[in-house]
């Protein structure tokens, strides 16, 4: 271990994998540790006694959940868009030769008391019960705009300069109501609370644009894919391409502990008595707490159940979003379903997840919405866990930390502050203009 690397990244969630691949991809010289004896971090996926003993403290589960080895049960669970950055990452770095998707069976919201699908095409918007008859022709009109726009084509603007209109008063300009403006913006522009609506709308016409063209690829019932197995298997797989560019990966490592030289700047971490050196350290918030501040609580439930979530046309795999407003929440709430039609658990059994920024000290209470949409559970488990982001200075010290998990299901937050670190790290931008053909999921 008494050698040199230019980054040293530690922790084996999937934002530090991520970078890991796509630094050794460009040829830095990569160390790759975590005081876990497993790949990733908090991010990980856990069988049913592993859940078991997380959550219950008792070794084993019951035997008539079905075999422990038939779950792999995620801890950050998130849909990948088909056509968005996380997919072009994985095929920049080639990792989609080591994984295989399939699509998404649903993308859902609930307004106004209920469950119904998201609408994002003209026609689609037509035939919604979410709207009214005049509401679908203005939320037709409205699509029919982000479909034609091209930012580089002035012609398809309408006179509107988006990057100063708000998304407010883009909105105005097609009439549409509260319950229309709620849906469109978090369930298809996957915003996460209203702040959009006061900034400049070109954001959120370009997100949907993403959703529509993510749901076009795989002309599948919703603009989301996700690996066969689950996540864990995401960052095996950029362990697997570190390793193939001369990355060094070390588990079970106690306690890492990083090193600093007077000026305040890394020079390496020592573990077990033993020092590597470097240049730059690349870590989740746990490794440095020191320079990370506390940024508020995610409430989440992981329920067993043996039935698809109602009102969901029997998606095997389906995203619900619950907006703040129609909760009087700050916050949007996230449900998110996986089952054995993506091997995540045995034949007949579905994974739930509710999820949300907390707001109270009673998860159980405050998922009750989310909750109260799965239907009976066979199992149900609550949790709470903090949320950290960087405070130091990069240029100072050289340390590059990520922010922890969101509530969200989707990984566009994640996959933002991944870009932005490596931008921060290597001063480019990754370049992410790929053949997205190279990724193609089961039915295709």
């Amino acid at each position: 271990m008494d050698e040199e690397y230019e980054v040293i990244v530690l922790g084996t969630g999937l934002k530090e994998c991520i970078l890991s691949g796509l630094l050794s991809v460009d040829g830095v010289k990569v160390l790759h540790m975590d005081r876990n004896d497993y790949y990733g971090g908090e991010s990980t996926s856990l069988n049913l006694n592993q859940l078991w003993k997380k959550f219950k403290g008792e070794d084993k589960a019951p035997e008539h959940l079905g075999a422990s080895r038939d779950y792999n049960v995620d801890m950050m669970p998130k849909f990948m868009m088909g056509n968005g950055k996380l997919v072009r990452t994985l095929i920049h770095t080639d990792v989609t030769k080591y994984l295989s998707f399939k699509a998404v069976d649903g993308s859902y919201v609930f307004v106004k008391g209920k469950v119904q699908k998201v609408p994002v095409t003209p026609m689609e918007a037509l035939k919604s019960p979410l709207m009214g008859i005049f509401e679908k022709r203005r939320a037709g009109k409205f699509f029919s705009y982000v479909q034609d726009y091209d930012e580089k084509d002035p012609k398809t603007h309408n006179g509107m300069d988006l990057t100063r209109l708000t998304t407010k008063e883009l909105i105005a300009k097609f009439g549409l109501d509260e319950n229309t403006i709620d849906f469109i913006g978090h369930a298809v522009a996957l915003h996460t609370n209203d702040q959009h609506l006061n900034q400049p709308a070109l954001d959120t016409v370009m997100r949907m644009k993403l959703y529509a063209e993510s749901l076009a690829r795989f002309q599948g019932t919703s603009p989301y894919i996700y690996p066969l197995y689950g996540l864990g298997e995401l960052p095996q797989a950029f362990a697997r391409l570190s390793a193939v560019y001369g990355g060094t990966y070390m588990l079970n490592k106690p306690e890492c502990k990083v090193e600093f030289d007077e000026e305040g700047k890394v020079t390496g971490v020592t573990s077990e008595g033993e020092t590597a050196r470097c240049k730059k350290i690349v870590c989740d918030p746990s490794y440095l707490p020191n320079k990370v501040r506390k940024i508020g609580r995610v409430a989440r439930a992981i329920a067993i159940m043996s039935h698809p979530i109602p009102n969901t046309n029997d998606s095997h795999s389906v995203q619900v979003i619950i907006p703040q407003k129609q909760l009087a929440r700050k916050s949007d709430m996230y449900v998110f379903c996986c089952s054995y039609s993506h091997n995540v658990a045995p034949k007949g059994k579905f994974i739930a997840f509710v999820s949300t920024d907390a707001e109270t000290d009673n998860p159980q209470t405050e998922l009750k919405a989310g909750i109260d949409l799965l239907g009976p559970v066979d199992e149900i488990f609550f949790d709470v866990y903090d949320r950290y982001e960087p405070v130091n200075e990069p240029e100072l010290d050289n340390c590059f930390i990520s922010t922890s998990y969101d509530a969200t299901t989707h990984f566009e937050t994640t996959v933002a502050d991944v870009l932005n670190m490596y931008t921060l790290i290597t001063g480019k931008q990754l370049d992410l203009s790929v053949d997205l053909s190279a990724a193609s999921t089961e039915e295709e």
